[in-house]
């Protein structure tokens, strides 16, 4: 009996060794997605008190954009720690814009903001052109944390933990 001999690996054959690479190659590509961080687009923000905001003026800082409605039962209930979040950080240089979507009336939006004495700046998306250079938002809450150089550090869809937010926010602000 003559044994045929492999040109791979001992032990391995064809098959392993390509779903070896297949992992290797799967591997490589979520690890370089994680660490490749997409630019912020650039948009102009419409606050309820007439400010215009462009994301460009925003360069420097570490911001915090939330996607919210007030018929959205989780973004009310995420609101207060929002708040607390912004109060918490802003003396570090924070930022936050909170964005209305397009199908929030503007007095309803103007009210929630006027009643709970947002402390940070709110917009009007009322054409959702915001809302789709973020990505296409469409589930709120959604909230951008943004570094100084203007990029996305961290996309959260739903409420975010706020204790690994608040991790992120330590390692983006300056002490």
């Amino acid at each position: 009996m003559s044994q045929k001999k492999s040109r791979y690996a001992p032990g391995l054959t064809l098959i392993q060794i390509m779903l070896l690479l297949a992992v290797l190659g799967i591997v490589l590509y979520l690890a370089l997605s994680y660490f490749k961080k997409e630019p912020a687009p650039a948009v102009t923000f419409k606050t309820i008190s007439g400010e215009q905001i462009t994301s460009a003026s925003l360069r420097g800082k570490v911001v915090l954009v939330n996607f919210w409605a007030t018929s959205c039962n989780s973004c009310v209930q995420e609101m207060p720690q929002m708040v607390e979040t912004y109060n918490k950080y802003k003396d570090r240089g924070l930022e936050f814009v909170a964005v209305a979507m397009h199908y929030d009336p503007p007095n309803y939006v103007l009210n929630y903001a006027q009643t709970r004495q947002l402390p940070f700046k709110v917009a009007l998306d009322t054409d959702g052109a915001v809302a789709k250079s973020f990505g296409d938002v469409a589930l709120t809450p959604t909230t951008f944390l943004i570094d100084k150089d203007g990029l996305i550090l961290k996309r959260y869809v739903g409420i975010p933990e706020f204790s690994a937010l608040h991790e992120m926010l330590e390692a983006a602000l300056p002490a």
